[in-house]
């Protein structure tokens, strides 16, 4: 069919229109590893996903109808292009070639594979990661496709197995990757399980209502075939909501609960936190002689995607006809490899500021409210002895507009706030809103927290003299370790930490 990718990939030439966008770049590692020929094209400014794709000996190439050659067989866009504007796109359409939407290439890649897709509001990225990184101590023939950096894939967004190579014709592999439910991209892939982590309203420009974005994980899962499994987080409201609507239209498929409040093998128990390693069981393993777990990164939120993740694994394993607990030292190896991801929870340096303060600059993705807090929290219990400075920019006018509240009140474990003007989306008009920055700002401090600690600078490099004078000062005794410096949010206030560390 025209808009199917042919199962053998060999030699076919893939051109990718937006070849810099994180999942794009994450296709072209899959696709490239199955042989295809690829090229591609994007704007000039620099990514760091143009480090990927220089791994594989690629350079991304100007916007042209130059790129479309007669060698071109098939074309990959993203969803920020369209066929009538983009001049690749344009050219490929008269030339027939046929055009593929990134989530419809990854779908179609779905199919030939026992595939399992990751996706929740929160925790998707994190989550594929722990699953590949354990994945990658086991002898299974697996693909995994994280939205982002994981440094335990060796600073890609991908892992191969090399037992892949070695699969007979016909044999099936497992292909394990993020899916996201922005504008129901999830509903192309085919899977055969489905790691639900959390529903809530967000994409509010998309979703206006809980209800609107809860239907389309509804409609996620019930594309599982008969005897598929929906591993789910008990400890989400939204997902255990979510899932009591899908049993009410699905008896065939297999309801697996994981976290504090789940009945069962996933049921999580959560131990100490210290040496900088949070620890943690998981009931099927009680009596194994690896009982307990730990992670090396911060944040209850991460131990609930490890528990997610180890169950994960273990039905895996099942269909294989083994027995998960015998696989106990090789998943407790795994999830202590994992060490994250770019922006997610990343350690990006540490200095000493000319005072002596061990400093430690830290970026983070978060960008919700729960997300936001749940982090903060995570990195409070973890780093006991550190004073946090959060610097957050919001994300889309929308957004922040409909959770301007739920966002006030998500810095309660951060001693020093810094805000910015919010970081605007494409598909928004800032002039639509009344909205600002500003306004995060001043609903922040009617939370009641002390108007010293809450600043607001309208552009992100302007708070570099504040945080390096911060940074300076004595600390209370209460906190010996020194300062935590986060930049957290979608936006680019990810410059502001670069820049501190010079």
């Amino acid at each position: 069919m025209k808009n199917q990718l042919p199962e053998n990939l060999k030699g076919v030439h893939i051109h990718f229109v937006g070849i810099k966008g994180t999942g794009m770049a994450a296709l072209v590692e899959i696709l490239f590893h199955a042989g295809a020929v690829i090229t591609g094209s994007d704007v000039s400014e620099r990514f760091y996903t143009d480090e990927i794709i220089e791994k594989l000996g690629l350079k991304a190439l100007e916007f042209s109808e130059n790129n479309i050659t007669d060698d071109v067989q098939y074309v990959i866009y993203s969803s920020a292009y369209n066929l009538d504007k983009n001049p690749d796109l344009i050219a490929a359409v008269k030339k027939n070639v046929p055009c593929l939407l990134y989530t419809q290439a990854l779908g179609n890649y779905s199919e030939r594979a026992f595939s399992c897709g990751i996706c929740g509001v929160h925790g998707k990225t994190s989550t594929t990661g722990l699953t590949g990184t354990i994945l990658k101590e086991l002898d299974l023939p697996v693909q995994v496709l994280a939205g982002s950096i994981i440094n335990s894939f060796g600073a890609t967004c991908t892992y191969t197995s090399p037992l892949i190579s070695k699969l007979e014709p016909g044999e099936k592999k497992y292909f394990v990757a993020e899916t996201c439910e922005y504008q129901r991209h999830f509903m192309s892939f085919c899977p055969r399980k489905i790691i639900l982590t959390s529903v809530e309203p967000d994409h509010q420009d998309y979703y206006p209502t809980y209800e609107d974005i809860r239907e389309a994980f509804i409609d996620y899962i019930c594309k599982l075939p008969e005897g598929g499994d929906v591993i789910y987080c008990a400890d989400d409201k939204g997902a255990v909501d979510t899932v009591s609507i899908v049993k009410t239209k699905r008896a065939d498929i297999n309801y697996i609960p994981y976290g504090e409040k789940a009945e069962g093998e996933y049921k999580l128990t959560f131990g100490k936190v210290e040496n900088e390693r949070n620890c943690f069981s998981v009931k099927l393993f009680e009596n194994s002689s690896n009982p307990e777990f730990a992670l090396s990164i911060p944040g209850r939120h991460e131990v609930l995607d490890a528990c997610a993740a180890t169950a994960l694994v273990c039905q895996l394993l099942r269909d294989k006809g083994l027995e998960p607990s015998s696989y106990a030292k090789q998943i407790a190896q795994g999830l202590l490899n994992f060490t994250g991801g770019k922006r997610r929870s990343e350690i990006v340096g540490r200095l000493k500021s000319k005072s002596g303060n061990d400093v430690v600059v830290l970026d983070d993705y978060g960008h919700h409210p729960t997300a936001v807090k749940t982090t903060l929290e995570g990195f409070r219990e973890f780093y006991k002895g550190r004073k946090i400075i959060v610097d957050f920019m919001s994300h889309t006018y929308s957004r922040t507009q409909a959770l301007l509240k739920e966002f006030a009140s998500s810095f309660e474990s951060a001693d020093e706030v810094i805000l910015h003007k919010i970081y605007s989306s494409a598909r928004e008009k800032p002039e639509d809103f009344t909205i600002t920055g500003k306004t995060l700002y001043e609903e922040v401090l009617k939370t009641g927290k002390d108007k010293n600690t809450v600043h607001y600078y309208e552009e992100i490099l302007d708070a570099k003299d504040f945080v390096m004078a911060e940074l300076e000062k004595t600390l209370d005794s209460k906190y010996p370790d020194g300062y935590l410096f986060v930049t957290m949010g979608a936006g680019d206030n990810w410059k502001l930490g670069k820049a501190i560390l010079g």
